[in-house]
């Protein structure tokens, strides 16, 4: 993880929006359909330097390729995991079942809600299968820095935890959640070496660790939701046997999206289980009005003595642009929390991108919105340093 002793560094969670030039490849490619795939991979190319370029430009210290090649955070699993050809319904949020008039205004989910809705699911034993395509990643995203000219403190790159694999796609294989997860676990450790070895952090994308409460797990208590995040962790920790935890940081979050989100499961509960991970950092949402109070917490249970903690200062769901005072702020908190300066970097709730095409945030907004990350950043390293 990086560290500075002379300033609060800059990052955020991986996905950032897609150019219009891209959306229509990916739809082309959910749909079936087939592509030019030179003109796709000039596309990404030229997306992941734009990224590439404007993260360097608005004071990104720990950067990454932005997921441009991506069609989301996760389904992209399907395309480098082995045994992913079926299909199941598709799952809804349950605070957003409580609201459907309000699911239906928004497209992605009024999509989810409608009774032949579909995600992908594993339909056959589960291997790695996309070394190539990883390793076609991480060699753009390393053209895109020379290409830019570009000059980070670090760079990330991203990849789904098994738990996170085994929450938000189905499984009509595996007799069990466990033996699904397990499964995911195995043949994703590939893909967490690759990205390892190619010296970039490596980002852990586990929203099931608190989303999934609401989601897949919606039918089950508090208490058994915790043991079921504690099984993850297991999972993930088996994944990462070869990887040094001090190259790896976590992110997880309640949802990336605009609504009620009055069945988040509390922080604190899961916390304990999620420090049991075999990492370096932690990324968490804490920008947004449903956990801004959560600060308490890290007061209270503290940071483990090796992590570093990024809090999400700017939130990825509203357009406003957060003034570099309120970022301040909200930084002044954790550091008063966790006693540290230089254990804590500024970071955003959730990513400006997760999946193509479909954002909250206007792209120029987003962008307007990490440049006012580095300001405020800024304004509390005055502060504290």
């Amino acid at each position: 993880m990086s560290q500075s002793t002379e300033r609060i560094l800059t990052t955020h969670v991986g996905s950032l929006p897609r150019p219009e030039e891209l959306l229509p490849y990916f739809e082309r490619i959910q749909a079936g359909e087939e592509i030019d795939e030179d003109a796709f991979e000039a596309a990404v190319k030229d997306a992941t330097e734009a990224a590439v370029r404007r993260q360097d430009e608005v004071g990104i210290d720990v950067a990454t390729h932005g997921e441009q090649g991506r069609p989301s955070f996760v389904t992209y699993v399907v395309n480098r995991l082995t045994g992913f050809e079926g299909e199941v319904p598709a799952i809804q949020w349950a605070d957003l079942e409580e609201y459907p008039n309000y699911a239906r205004q928004v497209p992605t989910f009024s999509e989810w809600s409608q009774p032949d809705a579909t995600i992908p699911a594993a339909s056959g034993p589960i291997e790695y299968d996309g070394e190539a395509e990883t390793k076609a990643e991480l060699d753009r995203f390393e053209a895109a820095i020379e290409a830019a000219g570009a000059e980070f403190e670090d760079t990330f790159v991203t990849a789904a935890a098994p738990g996170t694999v085994a929450s938000y796609v189905g499984n009509t294989h595996y007799d069990s959640h466990e033996e699904y997860l397990f499964a995911v676990a195995d043949a994703i450790a590939t893909e967490y070496e690759l990205i390892a070895d190619s010296g970039a952090i490596l980002q852990i994308d586990a929203p099931d660790l608190l989303g999934g409460r609401h989601l897949k797990f919606k039918d089950r208590s508090e208490s058994e939701f915790v043991d079921i995040a504690a099984t993850h962790i297991e999972a993930l920790n088996e994944a990462l046997a070869n990887v040094p935890a001090e190259q790896v940081r976590i992110h997880t979050c309640w949802g990336n999206y605009e609504g009620p989100h009055h069945h988040d499961v509390p922080l604190e509960k899961v916390l304990p289980e999620i420090y049991e991970a075999d990492v370096g950092g932690l990324l968490i949402e804490q920008a947004n009005p449903c956990h801004q109070h959560d600060y308490t917490v890290f007061e209270e249970h503290g940071v483990p003595d090796d992590w570093q903690l990024v809090p999400g200062v700017i939130d990825v769901t509203v357009n406003y642009i957060e003034p570099p005072a309120v970022i301040a702020d909200r930084l002044e908190r954790f550091v008063d929390a966790v006693g540290d300066p230089d254990r804590i970097l500024a970071g955003a709730d959730c990513g400006l991108g997760t999946f193509a095409g479909f954002g909250a945030v206007d792209p120029e907004i987003a962008w307007q919105k990490l440049d006012a990350l580095a300001d405020g950043a800024a304004l509390a390293s005055e502060r504290v340093y």
